[in-house]
């Protein structure tokens, strides 16, 4: 199979990481997801943030850092752009000025995609930009599964009496069907909250909730095993909040929590859905202005690539 068939990440040594247009893993931009398997899209979006802002930023910055990552997966020995026609298809084109307009735009957007038949890898943006997302593939596929990796439940029924934020869109996805409670897990959640009973609206919904207490000074592979039965009965989709990772991992985001995952429990989380039917998967909240080192966006484009290595058709 040629780089003509298959579009490849530009290679180090045909041009030095520090220069060339910063797209995903230094991949072609291509103008639409016609004709892929598989796009990275970002989604600059911070308008239902609520504490820190800059995620706008945030695919951007994750691009920037993604230079710095090699076509292959080595611990997996994954080799997704020979198996699957990827791009990079450049930025949902939000409206800075009104939410509601931007999800519109948003959901319209990866109805395209879909239309196309390719998988999206999304870049964010803040969290609430997976309620658009999550529209468009229920539409689809009907409701979905999901694995929500996050510091925060994210099933507000209103922030400052808003029903669309970043930490609502779970809430209205149960709401609106769009995605199976039965097939729902949310790991790594933690942190002080407004009642006690934080996190159990989703258990009542019947998502299967791992706060991330319950992953202390543990390999997450056992559990990963034991949520596939759960999980392999029909198209799922990945949520990656990078704060669901400590802030000694990942400070740059907007609400940070102690006593999080760590980068290896989260390879165990991503690579302990190989083989599922994956749909697509984000990630999001990563904030550059809280990024100086760009440490936060590094992890996020490897987290990405990890996404993109366990697709269908990867092998």
């Amino acid at each position: 199979m040629s780089p003509i068939d298959h579009p490849q990440p530009l290679s180090g040594n045909q041009m030095p990481r520090s220069g060339g247009i910063a797209s995903m893993m230094r991949l072609p931009v291509y103008e639409s997801a016609a004709g892929l398997d598989a796009c990275f899209v970002g989604v600059p979006f911070d308008l239902g943030t609520s504490n820190r802002t800059g995620t706008r930023f945030g695919p951007r910055q994750i691009r920037a850092e993604s230079v710095l990552l090699r076509p292959y997966n080595v611990a997996t020995r994954k080799a997704p752009f020979e198996r699957l026609r990827v791009a990079d298809i450049g930025d949902v084109a939000i409206n800075p000025y009104n939410l509601h307009d931007s999800i519109a735009r948003i959901e319209a957007k990866y109805d395209d995609i879909l239309r196309h038949g390719a998988k999206p890898v999304t870049l964010g943006g803040d969290h609430t930009i997976a309620l658009p997302i999550l529209r468009a593939l229920a539409k689809q596929h009907g409701p979905v599964g999901l694995v929500h990796v996050d510091a925060h439940a994210d099933i507000n029924d209103t922030m400052f009496g808003e029903k669309i934020a970043h930490g609502t869109p779970f809430r209205r996805a149960v709401e609106e069907g769009l995605i199976d409670p039965a097939r729902t897990v949310q790991i790594g959640l933690r942190g002080t909250g407004y009642a006690a009973d934080e996190f159990d609206w989703g258990r009542q919904q019947g998502f299967t909730v791992i706060e991330a207490h319950e992953c202390w000074h543990h390999s997450l592979a056992p559990l990963m095993r034991e949520l596939r039965p759960k999980l392999s009965a029909g198209p799922l989709y990945v949520s990656f909040d990078i704060d669901s990772l400590d802030p000694a991992y990942a400070p740059g985001t907007g609400t940070p929590e102690i006593g999080g995952l760590t980068v290896p429990q989260a390879l165990e989380i991503i690579r302990g859905l190989d083989g599922l039917d994956i749909i697509g998967g984000d990630v999001v909240e990563v904030s550059p202005p809280y990024d100086p080192q760009g440490t936060t966006a590094l992890v996020a484009a490897n987290i990405a690539f990890e996404i993109l290595c366990i697709l269908p058709g990867v092998g």
